[in-house]
């Protein structure tokens, strides 16, 4: 599967996620379970570098003067933590401010595009599919946090659009793992119905052979 029309996507690996003191945290999270994902994602993201894979990296987050922001979404967030509230990282989920940045562990390249996406799918109201069209990409390798979430969306909504998608499992965490598990579990039923499910080690084995 994996070819010259392969594109890695790194799904939402923002400080305000990750990262003690983050939005994550302030939800009561363990943000270390998340932390479990980093190396092998890191591991990955090193051979398709050296691979040449198209690599783009995603992040949830919202214009500063909030005009793409519903207010269905911020209506979910509980009080003192919507969108347009300060915590540690500045503003939750705002362009540009220091938890919406992604960790330097995974920080992406010059060449390599980062997405802002307003939602939870990296497809929705971005320009992620005009750049993957132009690059005739046909196969994703789709990896990030939290998987049950932004990487399940993701994963959908590339499925319906006739990409071909793999997910590294251990590439992908939740602050739940029972999410996590079951959301893998999904990917492959009846067949594999959104896609197929494989590990950072075969495919870093893959990407090396290329």
């Amino acid at each position: 599967m994996l070819t010259e029309r392969t594109a890695l996507i790194m799904i939402d690996m923002q400080r305000d996620f990750l990262e003690p003191g983050g939005f994550g945290e302030s939800l009561g999270n363990d943000v270390s379970i998340l932390r479990t994902c980093v190396q092998p994602c890191q591991n990955l993201l090193a051979a398709a570098r050296e691979a040449g894979l198209m690599i783009v990296h995603t992040r949830e987050g919202h214009r500063p003067d909030l005009s793409d922001v519903h207010p269905a979404k911020q209506a979910r967030c509980a009080p003192g933590k919507k969108i347009v509230d300060e915590w540690r990282h500045g503003k939750i989920m705002n362009q540009g401010q220091p938890g919406n940045q992604i960790i330097a562990d995974l920080a992406p390249l010059p060449s390599e595009p980062v997405v802002d996406k307003p939602g939870k799918g990296a497809f929705y109201a971005t320009d992620l599919e005009l750049m993957l069209r132009a690059n005739n990409i046909e196969d994703l390798i789709i990896c990030g946090v939290t998987t049950e979430v932004c990487v399940h969306t993701t994963v959908r909504e590339a499925n319906d659009r006739g990409y071909r998608v793999v997910v590294p499992q251990d590439c992908c965490a939740s602050y739940f793992p029972e999410y996590h598990r079951v959301s893998i579990e999904i990917i492959t039923a009846q067949g594999g119905i959104f896609g197929s499910v494989t590990d950072s080690k075969e495919l870093t084995s893959t990407l090396n052979g290329l």
